[in-house]
């Protein structure tokens, strides 16, 4: 089977137009990334329906109930435009969220926000941005040296929940959340010589919490930003420390509650 247009004859986009929505120029050039997954899928459809632009199928049944242009491809196809092992036969082009790699902050931020500077693996970013959406924080701010979150691997992590909150990745982060404090946001860093317990995320009304690189942690900059640094009370003799992803579980989910 070839790439078949719809039913308005549409011009077809060459294959190798949506292999380089895998890379970083090519999502900028077209605006759009790929989502793969009809569970994810659905979840786009849910908060942004007019987002997405086309829908990738290997067999028509999976996709006639999507209100959007549809195109059929074979499996050898499907495969090379996967970047998992064992491809789902169903994949969406979408559109780039606006304002994603600008230093705009949304004019309602939101009460509960998550900030991560220069954490390198996709898998981490994308799972923490899915945490953020499952404990209802609004947004998230990323360093320009975090993985991409509309990478491939970052989408996957975050199970469709990529576009529940607003995202901002950009080099200017930090004038990000110098703008947030000013708005009363509290800086709430994670740190293992943190002298406050975890009580303070449930504090505030308006919640900035920080989490640093895999290796090195959060920097100076942002060190010297916070308004309280927290540590996790853990058995240092059996692990020295948590994975990225784990401690942003906890604080998350330690920021619902209330004292």
């Amino acid at each position: 089977m070839s790439l078949t247009a719809d039913n308005q004859d549409r011009p077809l986009k060459p294959l190798k137009w949506y292999q380089k929505l895998a890379t970083a120029r090519g999502r900028l050039d077209a605006g759009a990334f790929l989502v793969e997954g009809e569970r994810a899928i659905k979840q786009i459809l849910d908060y942004h329906p007019d987002g997405i632009m086309e829908i990738i199928a290997r067999e028509e049944t999976l996709a006639t109930h999507y209100p959007c242009p549809i195109r059929l491809v074979s499996d050898s196809q499907l495969r090379r435009l996967s970047q998992t092992k064992n491809p789902q036969g169903i994949m969406a082009v979408v559109r780039l969220p606006a304002e994603i790699y600008s230093d705009k902050l949304p004019d309602d931020p939101g009460s509960k926000i998550l900030l991560l500077e220069d954490i390198q693996d996709p898998g981490n970013v994308g799972t923490l941005i899915r945490t953020a959406a499952a404990f209802d924080f609004s947004g998230v701010t990323l360093s320009e040296k975090c993985a991409d979150p509309l990478a491939p691997k970052s989408v996957q992590s975050t199970a469709g929940a990529v576009l529940s909150l607003w995202l901002r990745r950009t080099s200017h982060y930090l004038k990000l959340v110098k703008a947030l404090k000013a708005r009363g946001y509290r800086l709430v860093t994670t740190e293992l010589e943190g002298d406050e317990d975890t009580s303070v995320l449930s504090r505030h009304c308006k919640l900035l919490l920080a989490l640093g690189n895999e290796a090195a942690g959060l920097s100076p900059g942002i060190r010297h930003l916070s308004d309280h640094r927290l540590r996790i009370p853990a058995v240092r003799e059996k692990a020295e420390s948590l994975n990225v992803a784990a401690c942003g579980a906890i604080c998350m989910h330690l920021s619902t509650r209330r004292l």
